[in-house]
């Protein structure tokens, strides 16, 4: 799905960095998305939306799973 979406729409490379940093790499490599550090297990919205990422970090603010926009 992530490929109906403009520009660059998935960061594997930022699994293991710091949540606020990869949201701000997020954001400056894909103008069209809002980057939104959440908690890993955290409940969210499940619409189809290309212009967020959620960056989903464990407890010490680290990024834990691959984001991708969507």
């Amino acid at each position: 799905m992530s490929s109906e979406c403009p520009g660059k729409n998935s960061w594997p490379e930022l699994v293991g960095t710091k949540g606020e940093d990869a949201a701000s790499v997020i954001e400056r490599e894909n103008s069209n998305v809002n980057a939104i550090v959440i908690l890993d297990g955290t409940p969210v919205i499940q619409d189809f939306r290309c212009d967020r990422v959620w960056v989903r970090v464990n407890r010490y603010g680290i990024v834990a799973k691959v984001p991708n926009a969507g």
